[in-house]
């Protein structure tokens, strides 16, 4: 099993192993897992086994290599790709390749990671347990019957599955931190604007982000060093100078740290016990390593879910606008004239909650409903961001639950749109405002399920959540755990 980037970059200055015979390991585990977890979409053996000896070439060349040389990597297929289909898991796209790479995916080949293939997602990534993809399910490799989350599905149970060590998922919602908790990996949604979001297809862009997912936080660390930076090609991309984020996760001493828990999220209504308890025990676990704990409260948070589910699907509405069978996507046969092409072309590409997301997003930017509905929902997305501007005034972290419950049986919640919704409870708000924040491995339930822990921080502070999220793995095991053991 595939588990630490840092175990295989490890392998190969040792000797140990070569990167082609780390690639064949990945081959071999996806070959393996796909048919039982329809984790990826696209799989390209052939240029990971080129990427794979040309690290080996260079290498006994005596050549510098990149920070992820030989380090198997996987893509979300909402992330554009050359050389292989981006597809966003949708009908509309199936087959399209793109004619250039996401600049994510340019600093994995810069940084001379063997990208294996592209992951399985919700379609668009609009949905909570990647039960809408046009490619079919993907399933939970700590239980097949049950979901691994969404958007990042695909990308966070090629991790739990042992197919590779790093892969890339996408944060609109909770979309990277609700998989990472249902599956028992780390995943981090950073600031917006941290790293690029060009040849990201877009769902809402101002919500968005790319973010690394792997088993451990120092490895979280590790692919963040990578992807993080300026992008001009992206007009939301930040210019601030990107730290080495693995110094963070070199110490675990947090005396002087201020970690404020959200305890009135710990009484929401059906939240499970089990994760209530996780909670708990990760306080006392902060405790221990020498963090303060202050109780905090974000007094608009009964409006995160409201307000998100204005405002991402009116920005979809005006993304998805261009796949219209004549600019982008799918293209339906036999239309009489221009208008029914349109209709046609949208009515046969996009699946159901894709379509429900756009009538929404159209309905709450319609003439008449636009100040009632979108408007209203900036202007309460201002108060959020307010509410977490004073709760960093007072603490460094926010600490909570990833998801009110562990992860749910496949087909549970599809046919309710409201109760799929409420999954993001806990991890919108820090979309909302900006913020990075980390999911972590944070116990079990009673039958074994994986359960999730939250560390939120001020904009641009990923180290802190990576040095609170490796001390608090540094007396902890549960990122140790794995499916069937």
């Amino acid at each position: 099993m595939l588990d630490s980037a840092l175990e295989v970059l490890r392998l190969q200055t040792s000797g140990e192993a070569s990167a082609v015979e780390i690639a064949e390991q990945a081959m071999a585990a996806i070959e393996a897992s796909q048919p039982t977890h329809n984790a990826y979409t696209h799989v390209d053996r052939q240029a990971a086994m080129a990427t794979a000896k040309s690290v080996d070439a260079r290498r006994a060349a005596g050549e510098t290599l990149g920070p992820l040389a030989g380090v198997p990597v996987a893509v979300k297929d909402v992330l554009c790709t050359n050389d292989m289909p981006t597809t966003c898991s949708s009908e509309m796209l199936r087959g399209f390749r793109p004619p250039y790479d996401a600049t994510v995916v340019e600093k994995l080949r810069a940084a001379d990671a063997v990208i294996v293939g592209k992951t399985n997602m919700d379609e668009f990534a609009m949905g909570a347990s990647t039960e809408t993809s046009a490619f079919g399910i993907t399933r939970n490799p700590w239980d097949l019957e049950r979901t691994p989350g969404g958007s990042s599905g695909g990308a966070v149970a090629a991790v739990a599955a042992g197919t590779v060590p790093l892969s890339l998922g996408t944060d609109t919602g909770g979309s990277i931190r609700q998989p990472s908790a249902f599956c028992g990996v780390t995943g981090l949604k950073p600031t917006y604007g941290r790293v690029s979001r060009y040849g990201l297809v877009a769902f809402a862009s101002s919500l968005d982000q790319v973010g690394p997912i792997a088993w451990s936080a120092a490895d979280c660390a590790l692919l963040m060093n990578v992807i993080a930076g300026y992008e001009p090609r992206d007009s939301t991309s930040l210019n601030k100078d990107v730290p080495d984020y693995t110094v963070a996760t070199q110490s675990t001493d947090l005396r002087g740290i201020r970690i404020g828990v959200l305890r009135e999220s710990m009484q929401a209504e059906g939240i499970d016990p089990a994760v209530q308890q996780a909670v708990a025990h990760a306080i006392g676990v902060f405790a221990e390593l020498g963090a303060e704990i202050i109780d905090v409260d974000l007094p608009h948070r009964e409006y995160w879910v409201p307000t998100y589910y204005v405002i991402a699907p009116s920005e979809a509405s005006s993304n998805l606008s261009r796949f219209d069978g004549a600019h982008y996507g799918h293209r339906a046969d036999g239309a009489s004239d221009l208008l029914s092409m349109y209709c046609r072309s949208r009515a046969e590409g996009f699946g159901a909650e894709v379509k429900r997301r756009i009538m929404v997003g159209t309905y709450a930017l319609s003439e008449g409903y636009a100040d009632e509905y979108y408007n209203k929902a900036l202007k309460v997305r201002r108060l959020i961001r307010g509410d977490y501007d004073a709760a960093f005034s007072q603490v460094d972290l926010l600490l909570g639950p990833v998801t009110p419950t562990p992860a749910f049986r496949l087909g549970d919640k599809i046919d309710d749109p409201i109760q799929m919704y409420l999954c993001d409870l806990f991890t919108v708000g820090a979309n909302l405002a900006g913020v990075p924040a980390l999911s972590l491995p944070g116990g079990f339930d009673p039958s074994g399920l994986p359960i999730g822990i939250q560390l939120q921080a001020p904009t641009l502070e990923e180290s802190r959540l990576f040095f609170a999220g490796s001390a608090f793995q540094s007396l902890t095991d549960y990122h140790t755990k794995r499916p069937n053991q």
